[in-house]
Order: C-alpha cells, then structure tokens, then sequence
C-alpha cells in the first residue's frame, strides 16, 4: 500500500486488536511522560516534604506493584480485555485526586490504589496483559520485532508527552493562570487519559483472551498453582529477582527524579527539561528498535548484557559534567544505547513459559522490577536535595546496574529460547 512501505511486515500484519493494543500503548506512555517530567517539582509545589515526596513515589510503585500483580495473575482466567479497563479506571482515580488535593492522606491513597508513573515508564497491570496479547497475535518468529516497534513507539509518545508537558505549562503561564494551576490542569488531563484508554480497552475483541486448546487455568486451579505459573516457576522467579535488582537501580533515576535533579543541580526550567525528555526518550526509542538486529546475530541474553554495561558507564559520567550542556549530551548519548536491552528481555521471557503462563509470568517480572523501584526514591531524595551528595543516587544507579549485567550473563549466557536466540 502506498505510503506504509517504510513499515516492517512484522506491524503490517498486525491484526485489529494488535494494532488497538499500539493504540493504547502509545496514549498511555504519552500520558507517563507527560505527567512525570513535573511530578515531583508539582509535589514540592503543593507543600510536600523531601520525605513525604520520597514515600509518596514509593507507595505509588509499590500500590502499582500490588495491583498489577494481582490483576495479572487472574486477566487470563477473568480475561484480559475486562481487567485492562480495570486498570485505566484506576488511571482516572489516580489523577483526579493527585490534581484536586494538597491532602497527603489523600495522595498516599491515590498512590496506593490508582495508577501514575514517577519515571514516565510503564506501570500498572497493562504491560503484562498486553504482551500477553500481543504474543497470541504474532508468531513467534516475529514476536522481537513487534515488541522492538511496541517500545519504540512507546518511548516515541513518552518523549512527545514529556515535550509537550514545556510547551502546555508555556502556554498555560502565558495565558496569566498561576503556576500551581498550570500543573493542577496537567495532572488532570492524565486522568482524561485513562477514560479515554477504558473506552479503547472495550473496542479489543475475544481474540486476545487465552485459548481453549491452552488450557487456561480455571479459577480453583489458579489459586492451587504457583502464582499462576504451573511450568516455569523457577526460571520466572530467578529472572525477576534479577530484574528487580535493575529496577532497583533504575528507581534511583526514574524521571521525575532525574528532572528534578537537572532542576537543582543547573537550574533547568520545564520547557528545557521537556526539550531534554523529549531528546532522551525518542533516543532509548530507537535504541530498542535496533535491538531487533542485533540480538538475531548475537542473542537475545548478548544484547542485553552487552548494550546495557556501557550505557551505565555513561549514565556515572554524568553526575561528572560540568554544566548543563555537557550533562545533557552525555546523558543523550547513554540514551542511544541504554533501552536496547528491553525488547529482548521481554521477549526473552514470554518465549520461555508456556502460553498460558504469560500474563502471569509478565506480571510477576513487571512486579519485581516496579517493587525493587520502589524502595530507591526514599534514598534518592533527601540525596538529592544535599548539594554536595546529589549526584550519588546516579552514582549508585550505574553501578548497581552494572552489577546486574554481570550477573545475568554469568547465570544465562549458555541458555537459549524456543526463538533460536
């Protein structure tokens, strides 16, 4: 067809519902990066102390943890289109009461039971579902592919959402409302966000839901299972163990934090933060998609580990840069290179269990890695807000990373995916 040549054949062949499931994606990470870019300096804005900002971030990973764990381990058995609106209800609670109260009893509830993301990445119970889906969709020689483009894309309307986060809050303070109010409003229209992602989540038709001839679990049996996973429960628990402690290291420099610190450390206002976002996200964007090649020569464990260890080395070097172009440039270039790893893992893990398990599977893995984020901004903030340490948070990201990469090549470096990588 004229004017989809550029595409890959892996997204022309999506179906329907694949191509509602790239919709919604795309709507929701805008939504992330929008939101995150000022979540913190709102908080601030608002009254919140150092620590009541770092527990406010925490609860809000761990609610979202809970939640996502509990909503993917039943999507398969429930089904996956209802429990997907579920969470985009949830998206609506939560940015409804983090843009009309300044109550920190009220925001711990919102954080706990709704949905929101400080790092602009995703949370919540719909990664899991939808990769799930996606897997049904696709074959599996095409499932890197399709998850390579469904990241790409993804970090595509996070960078838009995080440059259009300056250019609205430009417009709302030129407009003569006060600056509380501009990001009051742009709180609130995350939460129109999730009403608008419930009403697409209704479009999804039968076909993303498990199979007869899979053998989901009925209720009964997915209480009596192991966490839902009736095959792979050891490898699923060693790898998210592994990618908790990434995230671990990731929480550290989630992006609320890390514009934060941009913001103290050099003084960048919303608009620059949101021009550096923008660059940084549509960098990691097609950082993934150029996963897709290399990990059908070198592996899909070969990617991972070799793109991520020099990322981080950058990602330390920043903390060393002596202004706030030079902090930005390296920060871009680790961002070439440093979400590479992403689609290979997640492709990685949904070739390695058994159809049925998937949801499930994905849910525990996102769960680890959004509990092992959790923990971070409670030591990343008052660190941040100490002039001489702030920088160690960053400091402490790249190395325990880096700490990871080894570990995952040492236990995996000899194994192999039904995918032949």
């Amino acid at each position: 067809m004229f004017g989809m040549d550029f595409l890959p054949k892996s997204l022309l062949m999506l179906t329907p519902d694949g191509r509602l499931l790239f919709l919604t994606r795309i709507l929701r990470l805008f939504g992330y990066g929008f939101l995150s870019v000022i979540l913190v300096i709102y908080l601030k804005s608002i009254g919140l102390s150092q620590d009541q900002v770092g527990w406010l971030l925490a609860l809000t990973l761990v609610g979202d943890a809970v939640i996502s764990l509990g909503i993917s381990l039943i999507a398969d058995t429930v089904g996956r289109k209802y429990m997907l609106r579920v969470g985009a209800l949830l998206m609506v609670f939560a940015g409804i009461l983090f843009a009309f109260t300044d109550n920190f009893a009220f925001l711990l509830l919102a954080a706990v039971i709704g949905v929101i993301s400080p790092s602009g990445n995703e949370v919540g119970p719909f990664l899991a579902i939808e990769q799930a889906s996606l897997s049904h969709l696709v074959g599996d020689d095409k499932r890197t592919g399709v998850f390579a483009w469904y990241n790409l894309l993804g970090f595509c309307a996070t960078a838009l959402g995080a440059l259009m986060v300056g250019v609205f809050f430009k417009t709302l303070t030129g407009l003569r409302l006060d600056v509380l109010t501009s990001y009051k409003i742009i709180v609130l229209i995350y939460g129109v966000l999730g009403l608008v992602l419930w009403f697409l989540f209704g479009r999804l038709s039968g076909k993303i839901e498990v199979n007869a001839q899979e053998k989901p679990l009925n209720f009964t049996e997915l209480l009596n299972s192991r966490l839902g996973i009736h095959q792979s429960l050891p490898l699923v628990l060693q790898l998210s163990s592994l990618f908790a402690l990434d995230a671990f290291a990731g929480g550290f420099i989630m992006q609320s934090l890390l514009a934060y610190w941009f913001h103290v450390r050099f003084g960048a206002d919303i608009a620059v933060l949101g021009v550096l976002f923008f660059g940084a996200n549509l960098f990691a964007g097609v950082s993934s998609l150029l996963a897709v090649r290399l990990a059908r020569r070198i592996g899909l464990i070969n990617t991972m580990v070799f793109t991520h260890l020099p990322s981080n080395v950058l990602l330390v070097l920043v903390v060393f840069m002596p202004n706030l172009t030079w902090a930005g440039i390296v920060f871009l270039l680790r961002c070439t290179i440093s979400q590479m790893d992403v689609p290979a893992r997640q492709a990685y893990l949904m070739a390695v269990v058994a159809p049925s398990e998937r949801s499930a599977a994905g849910g525990i893995a996102n769960v680890a890695r959004t509990l092992g984020a959790s923990f971070a901004p409670l030591l990343a903030l008052p660190l941040l807000g100490t002039p001489t340490l702030a920088g160690i948070p960053i400091i402490l990201a790249g190395g325990l990373k880096i700490i990871y990469d080894l570990l995952l090549f040492y236990n995996f470096k000899k194994s192999s995916s039904p995918e032949g990588h």
